[in-house]
């Protein structure tokens, strides 16, 4: 198969934030497109504006003509994500009809290999430093096309066209779906045990990063963050520099005087050889500080003038869902963020912390994946256990069935505090209506978001808040 053999694409699971951004791809690019995704969204509602046709029923009469068309099938392909079933109906028509069928990490593997591509890696953090880099990119002379795996409030989109050679690309491990890519450059934010589902154990999620730094291009770089467990092989590593940076200890890369200021993060960065000086967040949270110093590192790497670096950060909006203030009110604060892993839950609710000391926290958490709970109900009770009160939602199973024994009481159970409690959306709501606290977050990568505009709507309508 070629591309230029193509005139249409079909997407299975085309709300997904991935496979949204390579549909847009491609309907920039003036092929047909099409897809299916179980349900509709704001995702889906700006595709369909933009001229592609998606549908929410698994039903192969509700594909569309010319993509069912089985004369026309040799200049038709079909991108899948495997969130999608294997017993899918529409992806069964597909392989029983012999279409080209390519999982959405080939088509970003065989899109990215055309380009110069800087990967970003890592079980958490990846979005936020993709999008980072790719602002910072995009305000300088060196530009870059930008797959992301959020949406980029400062361009409303997860998709970024470049007229330069550069590529930013989001590296998922889920599934191995970033052994798809050759970058040049790459970064490794974190390896902390996730996704065993498909990796089983963590032995494997580490050889699996390995195998994606021996994909880096020979003569390029890994920016490798300080203390995450990653042992190479020496024909892994030979051929490529390999860099360090962290947060705040000794690295190749790190900060340093660091200041809370007005709610906003202002600090030095050491690179090697010297220091750049007065670099300020335009957005909140300790964490991101870790975030910027490996978006700038890599851009001190490509040479983008240090005067842009300082600017573009300044002028960095952020993702929505990743410390997304939905509402602020002298009496209360609404943040929605995508936190679905212990160790993003501790570093999110902990940065919330620093930013409003003494104020009371009530956290609304989703968990996400029966697996994902059953592995990890310890670490996620420690972590949310920081909060002064819980409210959980059951388990938002995503792609996979339910595990018998395994529910969001597990964690309930474990955590150790006195203000917690299940409930569904209805009754989310209807306590929100009441509820007294300084600050509330929303946590979660199901469908957890759904709650985030009645939640605004209701705190906009109240008339007090004690």
């Amino acid at each position: 198969m070629k591309f230029e053999d193509i005139h249409r694409i079909y997407f299975l699971g085309i709300g997904g934030i991935g496979m949204s951004a390579l549909a847009r791809y491609f309907l920039a690019g003036g092929f047909d497109v099409a897809g299916y995704d179980k349900t509709s969204t704001h995702l889906t509602d700006q595709l369909i504006t933009e001229g592609c046709q998606v549908h929410f029923t698994e039903n192969t009469d509700e594909i569309p003509i010319p993509f069912a068309n089985l004369a026309q099938k040799d200049s038709t392909l079909i991108v899948y994500t495997p969130a999608v079933s294997k017993d899918h109906a529409e992806l069964k028509f597909f392989e029983a009809n012999k279409y080209h069928i390519l999982k959405r990490s080939e088509v970003l593997g065989l899109i990215s290999a055309k380009l110069k591509t800087i990967a970003i890696a890592g079980t958490h953090g990846k979005t936020t430093v993709s999008a980072m880099l790719a602002h910072i990119l995009k305000q300088s002379e060196t530009d870059c096309t930008a797959f992301l795996g959020g949406i980029l409030k400062n361009y409303n989109s997860n998709l970024l066209f470049g007229s330069g050679e550069l590529a930013v690309v989001e590296a998922d491990e889920f599934d191995r779906s970033f052994l798809h890519l050759t970058p040049f450059a790459a970064i490794i934010t974190s390896i902390d045990p996730d996704h065993l589902d498909i990796y089983k154990d963590r032995l494997n999620l580490l050889r699996s990063f390995g195998l994606f730094v021996g994909k880096i291009k020979k003569g390029g770089k890994l920016l490798l963050k300080k203390g995450v467990d990653l042992p190479l092989s020496e024909d892994q590593f030979t051929g490529i520099d390999i860099l360090s940076y962290s947060l705040d200890s000794e690295a190749d890369f790190y900060a340093k005087n660091i200041q809370l200021i007005e709610g906003f993060y202002l600090f030095d960065m050491v690179v090697p050889g010297g220091l750049v000086e007065g670099l300020r967040l335009g957005m909140p949270g300790k964490i991101n500080i870790e975030n910027a110093v490996a978006a700038v590192s890599i851009a001190w790497l490509l040479e983008i003038p240090v005067e842009i670096i300082k600017k573009s950060l300044i002028g960095f909006r952020g993702i929505q869902r990743r410390f997304d203030f939905q509402f602020e009110h002298p009496e209360i604060v609404y943040i929605d963020d995508y936190a679905h892993h212990p160790v993003e839950l501790n570093s999110f609710i902990q940065s919330v912390k620093q930013l409003f000391p003494g104020k009371n926290l009530t956290g609304i958490f989703q968990p996400h994946l029966f697996s994902r709970t059953r592995d990890m109900y310890i670490d996620f009770a420690k972590s949310l256990e920081n909060l002064d009160e819980l409210i959980l939602l059951e388990i938002y199973p995503a792609r996979e069935k339910e595990i018998e024994g395994v529910s969001s009481k597990m964690i309930l159970d474990k955590v150790g505090i006195k203000r917690k409690a299940i409930m569904n959306k209805d009754q989310i709501l209807d306590y929100v209506r009441e509820i007294k606290t300084d600050v509330l977050l929303t946590m979660g990568a199901g469908d957890i978001n759904v709650l985030t505009e009645p939640i605004v709507k209701i705190l906009e309508e109240r008339k007090t808040f004690n």
